[in-house]
């Protein structure tokens, strides 16, 4: 019943992903949700642990697209810093951003996957783009007032996918677990 919000993987944290997990999944380029993936959505500068992790990427060749549903001045500001390539105004759940993100960077379904931390949203957009996805917990409980509504019906879907075994219960630590 709700196969559309099945994610490929799950991990505790985008920081969990390593070059040699993305390479053994023939994973080339990671593209990310930006508030509560990447950054606290009311901390934009970001952790030292995510410029460390980033550093990382960058060093083996990985790419790290932002894909948000923020605007482009938002998402803009957020990622400056960073010095990350995005899309803003992706229309998650639908695939416009993906979409958008394959033809900017000429990338292929099974180059990608999209890291996010809401099955509504993220996991239904990576579903309907045809490509792979990695659900990660929130980097905090709090969410944007427009997120809290999402959250909700969330909690019931993904109850029912772990009632009817489609997904674990547990956060994995890489993309073996």
């Amino acid at each position: 019943m709700f196969a559309r919000f099945k994610p490929t993987w799950m991990l505790e944290s985008i920081y969990d992903l390593t070059p040699g997990d993305l390479r053994k999944n023939g994973i080339k380029v990671i593209l990310t949700d930006l508030d509560n993936t990447l950054i606290a959505w009311n901390n934009p500068g970001g952790t030292p642990e995510l410029k460390k992790w980033l550093e990382v990427m960058q060093a083996e060749s990985i790419p790290v697209i932002v894909v948000s549903n923020n605007s482009r001045k938002r998402v803009a500001k957020a990622v400056s810093p960073l010095k990350l390539a995005f899309v803003s105004r992706a229309l998650k759940p639908f695939s416009r951003g993906i979409n958008e993100a394959k033809r900017k960077f000429k990338l292929k379904n099974s180059e990608l996957v999209l890291v996010g931390d809401q099955l509504m949203t993220d996991v239904a957009a990576a579903n309907s783009a045809g490509i792979k996805s990695i659900l990660v917990k929130p980097i905090i409980e709090t969410d944007a007032w427009n997120t809290k509504i999402n959250r909700f019906f969330e909690k019931m879907i993904k109850k029912s996918l772990i009632k009817n075994n489609v997904i674990s219960s547990t956060w994995g630590h890489s993309l073996d677990d």
